[in-house]
């Protein structure tokens, strides 16, 4: 599953649950990169635009990645199926572009900008996804299907209810996505000013 930053670019974060109900487990960020190449900031954003990862129909200059894994416990009881518990693993990775050359220092001072708000942009994505799979647990845990001895009946809800979640997040994310993006938009504001800046 992934959200990311389109090249012309492309998670509005979902309320926490409190703290207790999440506290047992955090999630794993990782920072990867791929390199560019370029003197300027035109030619740092060309080298993105040939270089960034690939999301479908357009490259991308940044994206968040994620793998999610659960360890259920469901429990038949008096012939109802329980989850009893859910905990996840959660990876997510950042994506982001990194220079192959120094830069000269006027150069070097607009790209730390740059990155910096593309990495901004990313961990809002990240911390979408970790809300998401916060609202996974409370939507699954405990929850109970009577007349489910094999604990079937109750795998088919719980993808029903995950699969609606999932599309909210990823919804979300592309909201936030097309008003970075926007006219005035912060990631918009953050290329031209790259590009603009030498």
């Amino acid at each position: 599953m992934r959200n990311c930053v389109r090249l012309c670019l492309s998670a509005a974060a979902l309320p926490a649950l409190p703290l207790a109900a999440h506290a047992q487990w955090k999630p794993v960020e990782k920072v990867e990169t791929y390199a560019i190449s370029g003197q300027s900031g035109p030619e740092l954003y060309r080298s993105i635009g040939e270089n960034g990862p690939n999301v479908g129909v357009a490259r991308a200059i940044a994206h968040t990645n994620f793998k999610l894994t659960w360890t259920r416990d469901y429990q038949a009881r008096a012939g109802a199926c329980v989850l009893v518990s859910a905990r996840p693993k959660l990876i997510i990775t950042y994506t982001l572009p990194s220079p192959s050359a120094p830069l000269p220092p006027a150069i070097q001072k607009n790209w730390e900008v740059f990155l910096a708000g593309v990495s901004a942009h990313e961990k809002v994505h990240g911390a979408e996804i970790i809300d998401m799979v916060r609202k996974i647990e409370a939507a699954t845990v405990g929850l109970t299907i009577a007349d489910d001895p094999k604990c079937s009946k109750i795998r088919v809800e719980m993808t029903k209810r995950l699969s609606e979640l999932s599309q909210a997040q990823r919804q979300a994310s592309r909201e936030f996505d097309r008003v970075e993006l926007g006219k005035g938009g912060n990631l918009q504001k953050l290329i031209l000013a790259l590009v603009n800046g030498g």
